[in-house]
């Protein structure tokens, strides 16, 4: 039992309510899935390969967030942990046909995903703690869990527009299914549903990390290293912005909160909020590993484009968690998400390295100043 309470540190070690490593052991595969992501937006430069990684994200997202929700609910041990278990092998296939989700293997993405879906409908019934209000919370998502994959499957067999707009229907159906069924039923336990989600975002800004290594080739020199310590000053100042103080002042709203304003709270914050932070996180990874590829050249309108969006969702997205918890904005936020977008323009004038250095700087004095 004591190896099941280890955290990362961000509480008590002997709360059982703490993220467990076998959480954290689940969620690897989730972030493979976003490496994915980024090399398969990375390898098809274009606006529709751009969209298509933002789709995919979306449902990795979603599949992601079903377990978190669902694991902080009810115990994972006994016939619990086999579920999950197998819900990893099935996101690992999820995973694997992220390159060409749409180019071949959009039946085995659907599939798997289903998988994924019908692994969780059956968590809750083999789970310890079955509280009648949560079963017929999860009763209700299971349609709107159900339908958006078995779109997927029939977009796995068409191609151009159809497909997309396909995708683009069951990315729909999915979000809008917690406001159509409502979230009624669930009572998130708070420090344990914060640090779940908090770790996630940990984990993937290490696949920010990563990509310094994925797109730094060849002999190490002064350029090399300079570009890479950029890449790191950017990616801690996507962390500093978030854990010094945003991530406190929603659990703080979390704990304030009672009765069927939680789970509503916990959604908007966390399942839908959360998104540009994520989406933030990906698409500064995928600008790093072009930059430390390629330093000295200009970057491509997509990726310029993708690349300053970045940090524009980031400190967007922590703009609009301050107005969800009745906070005003930070000025110094909003300051960062226009300039990042106002650096679009010359990031496809300058090099790659120019753009990263501007980034770096908006990020890291937009997490100074809004402390």
């Amino acid at each position: 039992m004591a190896a099941e309470s280890t955290t990362t540190g961000l509480g008590d070690l002997a709360d059982p309510r703490r993220v467990s490593s076998f959480e954290l052991f689940f969620d690897l595969v989730f972030v493979f899935a976003l490496t994915q992501v980024t090399a398969s937006v990375a390898h098809d430069l274009t606006w529709s390969g751009l969209a298509h990684g933002l789709l995919i994200l979306l449902v990795l997202w979603w599949a992601w967030g079903s377990y978190a929700w669902l694991t902080n609910a009810v115990p994972t041990e006994g016939g619990a942990r086999l579920v999950v278990l197998a819900a990893m092998a099935a996101m690992l296939v999820v995973a694997l046909a992220v390159p060409t989700a749409f180019d071949g293997s959009g039946p085995a993405f659907a599939l798997a995903y289903l998988v994924v879906m019908a692994l969780h409908t059956l968590l809750f019934a083999v789970a310890g703690e079955r509280r009648l209000e949560t079963r017929r919370a999860i009763a209700r998502l299971v349609p709107t869990n159900f339908t958006p994959a078995l779109v997927l499957l029939v977009a796995g067999y068409t191609s151009g527009s159809v497909q997309s707009g396909l995708w683009v229907v069951a990315v729909v159906l999915t979000y809008l299914g917690p406001y159509l069924v409502g979230v009624e039923g669930w009572q998130p336990d708070v420090p344990h549903f914060v640090e779940r989600h908090a770790l996630i975002l940990i984990i993937a800004l290490g696949e920010s990390i990563v990509a310094i290594g994925a797109g730094a080739t060849g002999t190490v020199d002064l350029e090399l290293a300079t570009t890479a310590l950029l890449a790191v000053a950017l990616a801690s100042g996507l962390w500093w912005a978030y854990f010094t103080g945003e991530s406190e002042h929603a659990e703080s709203a979390l704990a304030g909160v009672s009765g069927g304003r939680l789970p509503a709270l916990a959604r908007d914050l966390y399942s839908y909020l959360h998104i540009p932070l994520m989406l933030g996180i990906v698409l500064a990874a995928l600008g790093i590993k072009l930059t430390l590829a390629h330093p000295d050249d200009t970057l491509p309108a997509v990726a310029a484009v993708a690349f300053c969006a970045g940090p524009a969702l980031y400190f967007g997205a922590l703009a609009a968690i301050r107005v969800r918890i009745a906070m005003r904005p930070h000025p110094a936020q909003l300051a960062a998400a226009v300039a990042a977008v106002a650096v679009i323009p010359l990031a496809t004038e300058v090099s790659a390295t120019a753009a990263l250095i501007a980034l770096a700087a908006i990020t890291t004095t937009a997490a100074a100043v809004a402390r």
